[in-house]
């Protein structure tokens, strides 16, 4: 537990806090009525500039609520510019913009946005397969683009029920994905870092070899050394020409090359993608592909979301400030 940080008077009792993410205008509120905020993409200037004449204030900042998805990388730099650092609250459930062990090795606190976004997840998932399986979106070009009339019916897409889906991840999102496709008659099987005790799910220790007895690889894990590009060729070799791949995790788990030359190719069906390797960039082969449905990294958001993240970073900070322990922390508190 931290001890409780007090703002000078002359401050207005608000202690000060860096914002680094683009907000909406409930939250920009919220923010300000309770703390002096220091907002980055107001301010203009480079991110280490900015950081750097925060850090000269009377009164200097202690905390930070970080963007999620790699647009901000919270590392050695990033504190070295700004000391007074003592917690850093970032706006995604994963962590692979912030370097842990060195936040760990100067005493900055870090709290994420634990399983808020889970459930939004799992269905954006589930939407982004029935879409490719079912040509949902490719369907609805083709009628706007008045082919139906001129051209006859679409072509049948796949049908969910009985699909033999291959999770990668089985975390909080994954367990949920695995679920709403068990209602949907498909079987489950997983890839983790080890069994789940708690689940019947086939277990596959190796990715390749869940790849080649599934007919779609749902990616849910986190990005980290041993997870990039754990899609790779020879994962979509072994899922094969009928199989579907759907990413909802980040970009740098699956080899973008190697999924687009797989797609041109015919060697895999389609892909659902809501994550890509350069965001927000995406490839332009991917944006002709009828068989590809593409989302801009937005699977965790929704209204409800959106309300409840801004309550939970606010709640974050004032645990921070107030020396209690936090809600959602990385690190034990």
């Amino acid at each position: 537990m931290t001890s409780a940080v007090a703002a000078p008077a002359a401050t207005g009792g608000k202690r000060p806090v860096l914002l680094l993410r683009r907000t909406n205008d409930r939250l920009a509120a919220e923010l300000r009525s309770r703390f002096r905020v220091l907002n980055f993409y107001e301010s203009g200037a480079p991110l280490l500039a900015f950081l750097a004449a925060a850090a000269t204030e009377p009164d200097p900042p202690r905390a930070a609520v970080v963007v999620a998805g790699g647009a901000i990388q919270v590392d050695g730099a990033f504190l070295d510019a700004v000391p007074s650092l003592g917690c850093v609250v970032t706006t995604g459930a994963g962590v692979d913009h912030i370097d842990l062990a060195e936040c760990a090795r100067r005493g900055v606190a870090v709290a994420r946005a634990g399983k808020i976004f889970s459930p939004d997840v799992a269905y954006h998932a589930v939407g982004l397969l029935v879409d490719v399986l079912r040509r949902v979106s490719a369907a609805d070009r083709y009628v706007r683009r008045g082919l139906w009339a001129s051209h006859g019916d679409y072509p049948l897409g796949s049908k969910v029920g009985g699909k033999r889906v291959g999770i990668i991840g089985l975390g909080s999102i994954g367990s949920l994905i695995a679920k709403r496709l068990e209602a949907f008659g498909c079987t489950i099987y997983y890839n983790s870092r080890r069994p789940k005790g708690s689940v019947s799910y086939k277990y596959f220790p190796d990715v390749t070899d869940l790849a080649a007895a599934s007919d779609v690889l749902i990616v849910a894990c986190a990005l980290n050394d041993e997870t990039w590009y754990i899609i790779d060729k020879g994962v979509l070799e072994a899922l094969g020409k009928d199989g579907v791949v759907v990413n909802i995790a980040r970009g740098g788990n699956v080899d973008e090359a190697e999924l687009i030359r797989a797609l041109k190719e015919g060697k895999i069906a389609g892909a659902g993608l809501d994550v890509f390797e350069k965001e927000p960039d995406v490839p332009a082969e991917l944006l002709s592909m009828d068989n590809v449905v593409l989302t801009a990294h937005e699977a965790v958001f929704t209204t409800e979301s959106n309300s409840d993240l801004s309550d939970l970073m606010i709640a974050n900070l004032e645990a921070f400030f107030s020396g209690e322990p936090l809600l959602t922390p990385v690190f034990p508190n």
